[in-house]
């Protein structure tokens, strides 16, 4: 069976490691991007199966990155989950009407997250 491809977009070099490491080691394959830009050219050129989108990015954001998103290469059936360290329940509630299907909270947590992303993937809110 093909791994699962998983789209890291994150501008934080050590969070970006963190995270390719923690879903490499779970037996995901994990492709990188480091900006809104990059993260769509990358869904382009390689469809990923969930897409990991850290909110506040150079250039253009995470939400704006996920209208583009929907809009282009990836539709409406490809999870794409908010990563930010903004954990109030506003801000919650603020990715699910920006159209996130779900949200993972910074500092992650290298034991919960390949759970959240299996979770993500069969279609279970976490």
């Amino acid at each position: 069976m093909t791994p699962r491809r998983i789209l890291v977009v994150e501008d934080n070099p050590l969070n970006l490691k963190l995270v390719r490491d923690v879903l490499q080691f779970a037996g995901y394959d994990v492709i990188e991007a480091q900006s809104g830009e990059e993260g769509l050219r990358a869904a382009r050129e390689d469809p990923p199966d969930l897409v990991l989108m850290d909110l506040q990015l150079p250039g253009i954001d995470g939400t704006e990155t996920l209208r583009r998103l929907r809009q282009g290469p990836l539709g409406r059936d490809v999870p794409v989950v908010a990563v930010t360290a903004f954990a109030m329940a506003e801000d919650r509630a603020r990715a699910s009407l920006a159209g996130f299907d779900g949200y993972v909270e910074k500092p992650i947590s290298v034991r919960e997250l390949p759970g959240q992303i299996e979770a993500f993937l069969d279609g279970r809110v976490v």
